[in-house]
């Protein structure tokens, strides 16, 4: 069982607090919204790392995304939700987080925190979250684009991805 903070469309707490069940998210009060934290990895040697969602889980089951993520627990913040995300689906520190960009969904009531995470690691120190990913890969820049012009991307987590990703995409001969 999770249990979720709810906050209004600035951030702020409500004090009220949400049980988090297989599929209620969308279940979520209009007006209310919880913390979320999407983290692009990247290494040290440029490539990113795509994680695959594990079939069971109930959104993009079975998709490919860029890194980790997931819900802030009560009484986590953004940065915090994201260190923990990264170590638990990956077993990875990052050597620095960047914030990316702050975006809110309506239709899964969701404010989403985006960070980029640097990283030095061994790549093969990846470890895998049972429930969560079921396999792993480091990509290329050209490859990386490709993933997020690909049918098996995440549009939404790439979207929020984007102001980072327009710059780094610049340099990639089409």
């Amino acid at each position: 069982m999770e249990l979720w903070d709810l906050y209004d469309i600035d951030g702020n707490k409500t004090g009220e607090v949400w049980e988090r069940k297989h599929g209620n998210f969308n279940e979520i009060p209009d007006g209310r919204y919880h913390l979320v934290s999407d983290i692009l990895v990247k290494h040290v040697d440029g490539t990113f790392l795509l994680t695959k969602r594990d079939p069971r889980k109930d959104i993009y089951p079975g998709f490919w995304e860029p890194g980790a993520g997931g819900s802030a627990v009560q009484g986590e913040g953004p940065e915090e939700c994201a260190v923990r995300e990264l170590l638990e689906e990956t077993g990875l520190k990052a050597d620095s987080m960047v914030f990316i960009n702050r975006s809110v969904s309506e239709k899964s009531h969701s404010i989403y925190f985006s960070y980029l995470a640097i990283v030095s690691c061994d790549k093969d120190s990846v470890v895998l979250q049972e429930g969560e990913t079921t396999d792993y890969a480091w990509v290329d820049l050209k490859d990386f684009w490709k993933y997020t012009e690909s049918e098996q991307a995440m549009r939404n987590h790439v979207e929020r991805y984007r102001p980072y990703l327009d710059e780094v995409f610049a340099d990639i001969d089409e």
